[in-house]
């Protein structure tokens, strides 16, 4: 998509150490559900699960959580529709900080920073990855405990658990190797329609 304005972002998985991020440059039309598929595209994921944005109203100061509302899977009901809300309501240079959660039994939270807004270039499809570093862990690995776990069981051929674990994995993993121009992006409402469409 191209966009005549655009969004920066730098997406951080927090508690795992090394860092573990990304830096996206996202269409400034986009809304939150937008947002959450690029996230989940340019980490890796592979959106098995339910999310959350956590953010607050810049006039407020009220919390917002942003996902897909389900009074009988959330334990909190007061979540709003991702896709009915957009960046611009609530991104700004002095409101520039949310919370992303993938996964509640695993938990995996990202910060994410709105960094600035350009003019986009007409040569240039958004949402676009510009920069980041390490792979993304596994889907369903445990969280980040697990995730450590996981790395030190591969490292050492000895680990208990190391067999069980290059075979769950189908083989090598490399926790340094990133290269965004891998990269690719679903359109958002594709994949809106996959989860929503017959519902």
């Amino acid at each position: 998509m191209n966009s005549t304005q655009v969004y920066q972002f730098k997406v951080e998985l927090k508690i795992v150490n090394p860092t573990i991020w990304r830096r996206i440059l996202v269409p400034a039309e986009y809304t939150f559900w937008d947002l959450h598929v690029a996230i989940q595209d340019v980490m890796g994921w592979k959106d098995y699960h339910l999310h959350e944005f956590r953010i607050e109203d810049p006039r407020t100061g009220f919390l917002f959580k942003l996902g897909i509302p389900d009074d009988e899977i959330l334990d909190d009901p007061h979540v709003l529709s991702s896709w009915e809300v957009s960046l611009v309501e609530l991104f700004s240079a002095t409101n520039a900080l949310a919370v992303y959660i993938y996964d509640y039994g695993d938990w995996w939270e990202h910060a994410v920073t709105f960094e600035k807004v350009f003019a986009g270039q007409a040569e240039v499809d958004y949402p676009t990855c510009v920069g980041g570093a390490r792979a993304c862990p596994p889907e369903d690995s445990g969280g980040p405990m697990g995730y450590e776990l996981f790395l030190e069981a591969l490292a050492d051929p000895e680990h208990e658990a190391h067999q069980q674990y290059e075979e769950w994995i189908g083989g090598e993993f490399d926790p340094e190797q990133f290269d965004p121009k891998k990269i690719k992006f679903d359109d958002p409402s594709v994949r809106w329609n996959i989860a929503f469409g017959d519902s």
